[in-house]
């Protein structure tokens, strides 16, 4: 058995576990630059808020404080959902995270009653040790789970966990009722196709032949039709591998055109992707530059340009890396563009404990690459104890463009305190 433990409303709910004031009221996380809603709570879905409204048409609620929207705070949530994955490893070392809110948890070589008693304890302990609520799914298969932690947070007879065989009255009827749509891997266009065939829920899925659906459709249907039939076909990529490139991004808080603010924007996107670059022992050859204006300023001249340059060698050391950033960025650069957005991408990845070494090295340049790996080893030791960027290469502007708008962005409260939510009984 294999359960998916769903965290309720994860951004809101992190923002709750140190703002208790915020329970029962009606609360919104806004994208980058305060763009738009990207996390509800159930209080602000039930005022008829549709996820993507922009922030700007729920102001008149602001202003007459029927409503609380924040800032995003990605440190900390990211923060919390490790929190939420050491509460599982405590009674599960088959943890495997799917997303930011999303855990599946290996419940191997249990009867139907201990899997029961285990998983109501996992919904329990996950709050009260993290302040975060959740739903628990359980089932034999990963897309049967995800069907039974939607049960398990929608339909209130469940109370929060849901466990589901891969036969018998209870998965059927469950099955029945669910669309098409609502299956994991299943697609708006899949759905138009599948409705021809007849086939519009999911018991209706489950039901199907799945060898004339793979030689129709494709291999990935067929595994989702034995998964609802409850036989495991559908295995989660190893969270740890490690990826071949890194971007790191962001769209501006407002335009601009100055090569200062430039600078710092590269500089800054160089170096946090030198450390997930160091994070997963990687070493780049190469640093990707890209510029990009508004392509929807249609009175703006257009420019979206981009340069590579190769490392002298592979590295993870942040120094190098800002270098060709910033040769990249004067390559590039033209005078009369305002930029909405730029980034950097380190490709050509190589494992950093397989590096090949010069030919003719040399004791010298072993104990430089000691050194610099020192260094590079103390910054992030640094920033990971006291907080992102507080050692950093170079000082950033004031109120430079570049910057997030972020007007109503809460403390990094574990970060910057190291404070756990209060327990919840």
């Amino acid at each position: 058995m294999i359960g998916l433990v769903d965290c309720n409303n994860f951004y809101v709910s992190c923002e709750r576990a140190f703002q208790p004031r915020l329970e029962g009221v009606p609360v919104g996380v806004m994208s980058n630059n305060d763009g738009c809603v990207i996390a509800r709570s159930e209080e602000l879905k039930a005022l008829g808020v549709a996820m993507g409204t922009p922030a700007f048409e729920l102001r008149p609620l602001v202003d007459r404080d029927r409503i609380r929207l924040l800032s995003s705070n990605y440190e900390l949530y990211g923060d919390m959902s490790t929190r939420v994955r050491e509460a599982l490893e405590e009674f599960s070392a088959g943890v495997e995270p799917y997303s930011i809110d999303e855990m599946f948890v290996r419940f191997d070589g249990f009867d139907a009653a201990t899997t029961r008693a285990l998983a109501r304890t996992l919904y329990r302990n996950v709050r009260r040790f993290t302040g975060i609520p959740v739903g628990v799914g359980v089932a034999p298969t990963r897309t049967l789970a995800k069907l039974a932690n939607r049960a398990a947070k929608r339909q209130p007879g469940y109370d929060g966990v849901c466990v589901l065989a891969a036969e018998g009255d209870e998965t059927r009827r469950l099955l029945e009722r669910t669309a098409l749509g609502d299956v994991w891997g299943v697609g708006r266009r899949l759905v138009e196709r599948l409705a021809l065939q007849g086939i519009e829920t999911a018991w209706d899925l489950r039901q199907a032949d799945p060898g004339p659906l793979r030689r129709r459709f494709s291999v990935t249907l067929e595994r989702t039709v034995r998964e609802l039939q409850g036989l495991p076909c559908i295995e989660l990529n190893d969270a740890d591998e490690p990826r071949r490139r890194i971007m790191t991004s962001r769209s501006f808080g407002r335009l601009t055109g100055e090569p200062a603010e430039l600078q710092d924007a590269i500089r800054q996107h160089a170096q946090r992707g030198a450390e997930k670059l160091r994070r997963q022992d990687s070493l780049a050859r190469a640093v990707l530059v890209f510029l990009q204006t508004h392509p929807h300023r249609a009175d703006l001249p257009q420019y979206s340009p981009s340069r590579i340059i190769e490392l002298a060698e592979p590295t993870d050391d942040s120094r190098p890396i800002l270098a060709a950033a910033r040769q990249g960025l004067d390559a590039i650069y033209r005078r009369g563009y305002r930029f909405m957005k730029a980034g950097v991408m380190l490709l050509d990845l190589v494992d950093a404990n397989r590096r090949q070494l010069p030919l003719l090295d040399t004791p010298e340049g072993a104990a430089r690459r000691d050194r610099d790996h020192r260094l590079m080893a103390t910054l992030d030791a640094l920033n990971r104890r006291m907080g992102r960027g507080t050692v950093r290469l170079g000082v950033p502007r004031e109120n430079a463009a570049w910057h997030l708008r972020c007007a109503h962005r809460t403390p990094r409260w574990t970060t910057r305190w190291g404070e756990l939510p209060r327990v919840r009984t």
